[in-house]
């Protein structure tokens, strides 16, 4: 078994969930290489050196360059805001380094593309590209696009994707990093919204193709924060205000390649949702939905049954031949928001091993990027926008 030496560049909330991911992933799943958690960067020396000993990591360092540069790291895996995921990205594949990108890939349409370019020419010289896009890896979310695929569904028509968190309510919350636009591109729109494009059209295996949309931001200056927290910054010690440059909520309809039509919903100020993600999908033969805070099942509907029969049914997804789970534990026990990430490593360490391109790539987060841009699009001139396709 080959060895695939990890340098990771951040370490908060997404550097903790892959750092968990790389520590599990060759413990659970037999796979033709093995990660190494070799070098951690951020910017802060005390920092980065504490979350190198508490995450499982050899060595640590506060310069990424100096990272991506090393002959003894092979993978970049970058969990930093998206104002630098261009900058890293392209100094990694440049340097001849596989590439994991956390979502969105970008802060806009041409540093993706861009991104998606160098990691196309990467490409040639067996260097492997792929964006962070998780929930594709729950496995009752990757047992829906099966069940669609397989035409259980017959004609799609209808989906509903929401996104709902409450975590900025209180308009006293810092000025984060990700409220202001020259660091996170967008708001919920980006931050969640993307979640949600992404998965409409891996389960349905359709792209979304246009879009008409409007965003609001209701608080719209907040304190400036002093210090870091789980989202980014403190919630004390705070002096003056500074404006919020990013939408609070995204909300847009759209159409389908494959005909179906769509509403969307991202939203930071729904009081009381913490993590609300559920996606609902109407066809000819019947529905299927999924809830995030019922990870482990699905909802179906199967409108061939006897009209006696009818009515939806729960599916646990827990059984070792649905996505992913035959590493895991027995029928009836559950897994949560963390294995996701260990899937993803799963998959990625496959395909490098294999060599075989791994995904969603690159190419396919620039096209959530494209949904991205033309709801702002859309919102800004309230008007009909269509989406560019691939």
């Amino acid at each position: 078994m080959g060895e695939l030496r990890i340098g990771m560049v951040g370490y908060a909330f997404m550097g903790e969930a892959h750092s968990q991911a790389w520590r599990t992933v060759n413990r659970v799943y037999d796979l033709p290489v093995h990660a190494r958690m070799s070098l951690i960067a951020g910017r802060d020396k005390a920092n980065v050196a504490a979350a190198a000993d508490r995450l499982g990591w050899d060595a640590h360092t506060t310069d990424w360059r100096e990272l991506v540069t090393r002959d003894d790291i092979d993978l970049v895996d970058i969990c930093t805001p998206g104002d630098s995921h261009a900058e890293i990205a392209l100094a990694a594949l440049a340097a001849g380094k596989h590439v994991l990108c956390e979502k969105p890939l970008a802060n806009t349409v041409e540093e993706a593309r861009a991104m998606t370019a160098a990691a196309d020419a990467a490409r040639a010289h067996g260097v492997r590209a792929m964006c962070g896009f998780t929930y594709r890896r729950v496995p009752a979310v990757s047992f829906m696009r099966q069940l669609i695929a397989d035409g259980r569904l017959g004609e799609l028509r209808h989906v509903r994707a929401v996104y709902l968190q409450d975590w900025i309510t209180d308009p006293e919350f810092p000025l984060v990093w990700r409220l202001q636009k020259d660091k996170a591109g967008s708001g919920a729109l980006g931050d969640i919204g993307a979640h949600i494009i992404d998965m409409t059209q891996f389960v349905t295996g359709q792209q979304i193709t246009g879009v008409s949309g409007l965003t609001e931001t209701f608080v719209k200056e907040r304190p400036l924060p002093s210090g870091d927290g789980a989202l980014g910054a403190a919630t004390s010690g705070a002096t003056g205000k500074g404006e919020v440059t990013v939408d609070d909520a995204a909300l847009f309809v759209a159409r389908l390649s494959g005909g179906a039509v769509a509403t969307f919903e991202a939203t930071r100020m729904a009081t009381g949702r913490k993590n609300g993600l559920r996606i609902e999908i109407n066809g000819s033969k019947g529905s299927l939905a999924f809830d995030l805070e019922r990870l482990n099942e699905l909802e179906y509907y199967d409108a061939t049954l006897p009209g006696t029969e009818l009515g939806f049914r729960r599916i646990l997804v827990t059984e070792p031949e649905h996505p992913y789970l035959s590493a895991w534990w027995p029928t009836g026990h559950l897994i949560g928001y963390e294995h996701g990430f260990t899937h993803q490593a799963r998959d990625l360490l496959e395909a490098i091993g294999e060599g075989t391109d791994p995904l969603p790539s690159f190419a396919d987060a620039l096209g959530v990027q494209l949904v991205l841009d033309a709801v702002e699009q859309s919102a800004a001139s309230a008007a009909w926008v269509p989406v560019e396709q691939l």
